[in-house]
């Protein structure tokens, strides 16, 4: 199993809309680097959601449910589909992520930008340890 994160805004499309919707298509990714990562999800994949403006913080646990496909809007890009897997009990921010010296390396310290990217097992691991405080 592979880990990931995934950025939104709760004006946007929240967690809650993902818990109402069950599913969604994860779609307009318009970056490379990002467009890689959503082709090497695989089904069962779990991906942290995020909030990258407004709260800056890890909120939930998302899982794809369907790989890669074309995105909808636009087939020279990708997609994929995520449904809701759990909240985190308390959300982990941004702040609180750099300062961890464990998460020194995180793709999200270090590129913060990045809107798709990978998670190492022993960050997401250590993040639901911090999320349980």
């Amino acid at each position: 199993m592979n880990y990931w994160l995934v950025k939104s805004e709760p004006d946007v499309y929240s967690w809650d809309d993902l818990v109402k919707d069950k599913k969604t298509t994860w779609d307009g990714v318009r970056n490379f680097q990002a467009r890689n990562n959503l082709k090497a999800m695989k089904k069962g994949d779990l991906a942290f959601f995020y909030y990258s403006n407004e709260g800056k913080a890890i909120v939930a646990i998302a899982e794809v449910s369907k790989e890669a496909f074309p995105d909808p809007k636009d087939n020279n890009w990708v997609a994929v589909k995520l449904k809701p897997k759990r909240k985190l009990k308390n959300p982990v921010d941004l702040a609180t992520i750099k300062a961890d010296k464990r998460l020194a390396n995180m793709v999200l310290v270090n590129n913060s930008r990045l809107s798709v990217q990978p998670v190492k097992a022993e960050e997401f691991d250590w993040i639901l340890l911090l999320s349980e405080k």
